[in-house]
Parts: C-alpha cells; sequence; structure tokens
C-alpha cells in the first residue's frame, strides 16, 4: 500500500497513529535502505522527533493541524534551511550554515510537516546522474548499479525508496523530472515564478524553480498548494491569486485537446521500450474521451544548444561569488588575493561545475557574446513563441520525460555531450518557462520504470495534474520499489 499524505494526516487527526511513531518508522526505514541508496547528505534525527512530539502537543490540545501534518519531508541540499547544512553537494559549501529558512521551507514549517533531512544532488545542480556530488553516489532503488538521475536524484531516490513521504527538488533543465522518470515517482515542476526561489542557492536564475516529488499525483497537487504563492523576496514570483488543484483533479479528461510533437519520436536514441511505453498512454488517453493529435515543434534540437548557452552563462555569473574571500571553501596556502581565489575555486569546484563556469565565461565574453550567448537567447524566444502556437489549438502535450531508461553508474561519465543529449525533452520547457509533470507510466523488460511528461501552457498545473490523475488511476497505484504488484 503506498503512504500517502492523506493518510497520514489522517491517521495524526483521528488518533490512531502518533506522529512521533510515524517519524520513528520512517527513520527505521531509512536505516535499512540508505547504505545501499545513499540519498541523504544530511539525518536531523533528533529534530524531526522534537517536532513530532510538538505537533501530537497539538493535536492533543484541539488545535488544527496544517495540511502536512507528521509529513516527512526531504530536502534537495541546495535549498536554504536554518541551522541546518546546505552543502549544495560541493567541498565549496561543506560546512556552510545558513542563517535562515528559504520561503518554501517556511512554508512546509507552516503547514506542521517534518524535515527528516538533506538530499544528495549533483554538484550546484549540474548533472543528470548525481555522480557530480562531491560528497557520495547515489543509487536508483530499482537497481542499485543504476543511476537515479540528476540533480535532484536524492529527492527522488529516497521517495522511491519509502524513506520520505514527499520531498523538494529544483528543475533547471530537467533536475525533479528526469530523476523522477528514473525512480518511478511524480516530478512536478511548476511556472517559472509559482513557487519562490528566495532560498535557492541559484544554478541559473531565469531557469530555476522549486518543485515537488511525491509517489502520487494528489500528493503533488497538495504539495504545490502549499508551495506556491507570491513572494516579496522575489521579484520573479507570480503575483496573482492562488489556485485549488485538488478541485479539478477528478474531472477527467474527457474533451481535452493534447498534442504529441512529431519530433519527441524520432529523437536518435529514443529507447524504444520508451517510444512503446508513452504510445500506449496516450492509447489510454483517447478511450478515457481525450483527442490526441500529432503537430510539429521543428526547433527541439536547437534548444538543448541554447540551454547550455544560457544556463552555463548564467552559472558562470552566479558562482562568482565563490571565491575564497567572503564565504566557502578557502585553500590553505597562497600569497596573494588572486592566487587565494584561484587556488579555492580550483581545490573546491567539482569537474562539471567547471566545465560549466569556463563555457559561460567563454560565452559572455567580449567577442562572442553577440555569437553566442545574444544568439541563445532569441533562440529562446523563438521556442516559446512555438510552444505558444501550439496551444492556441490544444490543452497538452505529451512526450516521453528521457530518452533513455536509468543507465549503469560511470557508463556516460567520460561523455558529458552523451549525457546532456538525455535532457533534450525537459530543457525547452525551463527555457519558455511553462510547467511540466513527469508520472511513471510503465517499465521497460529488465523492470526499470518509463517516465511520461505532460507539459501545459503558463498557469495551467490544475488542467497538468487533473490529466496525470486520470493517466494515474487508469494505470493503477502501485508501491514505486515493490515489482511484484506491478
Amino acid at each position: 500500500m503506498t503512504i500517502t499524505i492523506d493518510a497520514i494526516k489522517s491517521a495524526i487527526e483521528g488518533g490512531e497513529r502518533l506522529t512521533e511513531e510515524i517519524i520513528l518508522q520512517f527513520y527505521k526505514r531509512i536505516e535499512e535502505r540508505e547504505p545501499e541508496v545513499n540519498g541523504f547528505l544530511t539525518l536531523c534525527r533528533d529534530e524531526a522527533l522534537e517536532r513530532a512530539r510538538s505537533i501530537d502537543q497539538k493535536r492533543k490540545k484541539g488545535e488544527k493541524l496544517g495540511r502536512l501534518a507528521g509529513v516527512p519531508v526531504a530536502i534537495k541540499d541546495n535549498i536554504s534551511t536554518d541551522g541546518m547544512k546546505t552543502t549544495c553537494a560541493s567541498r565549496m559549501l561543506e560546512d556552510y550554515i545558513p542563517p535562515y529558512d528559504a520561503t518554501v521551507i517556511k512554508k512546509l514549517w507552516d503547514e506542521d510537516a517534518i524535515i527528516i533531512g538533506k538530499t544528495n544532488m549533483d554538484e550546484f545542480a549540474m548533472g543528470s546522474s548525481n555522480e557530480n556530488s562531491a560528497f557520495k553516489v547515489t543509487s536508483n532503488p530499482w537497481d542499485t548499479k543504476r543511476v537515479p538521475g540528476g540533480s535532484s536524484g536524492g529527492s527522488a531516490a529516497v521517495v522511491a525508496a519509502e524513506m520520505s513521504v514527499m520531498s523538494l527538488g529544483s528543475d533547471t533543465g530537467g533536475s525533479i523530472r528526469q530523476p523522477a522518470a528514473f525512480c518511478g515517482v511524480v516530478g512536478l515542476k511548476p511556472t517559472y515564478g509559482l513557487v519562490s526561489r528566495f532560498g535557492l542557492i541559484a544554478f541559473a536564475s531565469s531557469l530555476d524553480q522549486i518543485g515537488p516529488i511525491t509517489r502520487t499525483v494528489k500528493d503533488s497537487a497538495i504539495s504545490l498548494e502549499v508551495l506556491q504563492g507570491h513572494d516579496p523576496m522575489d521579484s520573479t514570483s507570480y503575483k496573482g491569486e492562488a489556485s485549488s488543484y485538488l478541485e479539478s483533479l477528478e474531472k477527467g479528461v474527457k474533451g481535452l485537446r493534447m498534442a504529441v510533437p512529431k519530433e519527441f519520436f524520432h529523437t536518435k536514441g529514443l529507447d524504444p521500450e520508451i517510444a512503446d511505453s508513452i504510445r500506449a498512454s496516450i492509447e489510454r488517453y483517447e478511450r478515457l474521451g481525450a483527442i490526441v493529435e500529432e503537430v510539429s515543434l521543428p526547433l527541439m534540437e536547437e534548444s538543448l544548444a541554447a540551454y547550455y548557452l544560457i544556463s552555463s552563462a548564467e552559472a558562470s555569473s552566479n558562482l562568482a561569488r565563490f571565491d575564497g574571500v567572503r564565504y566557502g571553501y578557502r585553500t590553505k596556502e597562497y600569497e596573494k588575493i588572486e592566487e587565494l581565489m584561484e587556488k579555492s575555486r580550483s581545490e573546491a569546484f567539482g569537474k562539471e561545475v567547471k566545465r560549466r563556469i569556463m563555457m559561460g565565461t567563454y560565452a559572455l565574453s567580449s567577442g562572442y557574446y553577440d555569437a553566442y550567448y545574444n544568439k541563445a537567447q532569441k533562440l529562446r524566444k523563438i521556442i516559446s513563441l512555438q510552444y505558444q502556437e501550439i496551444f492556441k489549438d490544444y490543452d497538452l502535450i505529451i512526450s516521453p520525460t528521457t530518452p533513455i531508461l536509468p543507465f549503469l553508474k560511470g557508463e556516460k561519465t567520460n561523455d558529458p555531450l552523451e549525457m546532456y543529449l538525455g535532457d533534450i525533452y525537459t530543457i525547452n520547457i525551463n527555457l519558455a518557462e511553462l510547467p511540466a509533470l513527469s508520472m511513471p507510466c510503465g517499465f521497460s523488460k529488465e523492470g526499470l520504470p518509463i517516465g511520461l511528461q505532460l507539459i501545459g501552457n503558463h498557469y495551467s498545473e490544475a488542467t497538468l495534474l487533473r490529466a496525470a490523475h486520470q493517466l494515474e488511476q487508469e494505470i493503477g497505484l502501485k508501491s514505486p520499489i515493490r515489482k511484484e504488484e506491478v
């Protein structure tokens, strides 16, 4: 049986279970699975149990409990947590303890959630396999010889391994959705600005977005209702009214118009088993009454180049602050300030972070700005307009989340270009600032999860979640790591 947010809250409100008992049960699960999964960088057992006891006292006194009362939540380690280490999985921030909470963390506290730990990730969110962490490599719970995806691989893995009910990740080019697909869970990247980025340590500020990873679509809807909302601390946050996503969850998909870009199925390297699983899901939608038609999205492959130019340029700018002078890692031996900065950055940043800083600095340099960065920004606008043309006639777009199945550890580390190609279905969503959701839709012959991606127009999360929920009900809810139930 899948443990959900509603199930936990109902058990606590009804007095069937103590919050402390539930949290102890999850830490027992962590003791069992964590040695092979390696999903956490930091655990906060004492603080979590103290908070659990305070929630039990609230219930005993008859006080109203929050929407996430007693729900264990894991946090990606690039989201600031007051008094708790936030390392970005980098030597650069190995001992950094933020003096404040990110806005999303405050929202979780307000709803009585319980943070159980911080999860592993690719360093500074740069990577698609979780192999770029400075501290450990997280394993895919379905097959521990394989990667969980990235950069939010730890957040997806701990939910899939049933060590947490919900987790937070960040998505710059697919970093929530790709690991959700690899780990067989639900990952939601909201519309840019719908969820505050205040307290998220920036990779690429115009692309980054915080979102939830859960086991079910309903839990994703509940999570988004909690996380959304305008934040005066984030100038890019959405100023409109908060939406209810649960209200429309059961409305069905009859009459919904869905587009399938033909280019998505002509991608070089698309695994046939993934293509077959997506087509089977399309047939399910048609049986449920949706109208599904083929369309064209011609600049899909070009968007990969635009994404890596823009994201690397912004990373180069954002990571310039880590210079060994103000905070973060500082080299022990140096004579001049220039040597201090050079050695600190060389020693503390990993290979992938250095690669992207160099690419971004080059693209922004005099003589190359117009040829690369400026051209990429123009292409970004064209890509966004192409999506808007599709959304004039359609409610949603269907695609695979990733062209490949979870791969073996070390399989792609020596070929960064091949690794980057794994993001081909996800990066253009961030460029266009659209919402998208990845959900499990089947399994390969080897028993590895396959993810389907649904893409919506700006602020159409209600439609996105409604369509995902209907497909989930059609396929059937299964525990993420108990293959015998599938």
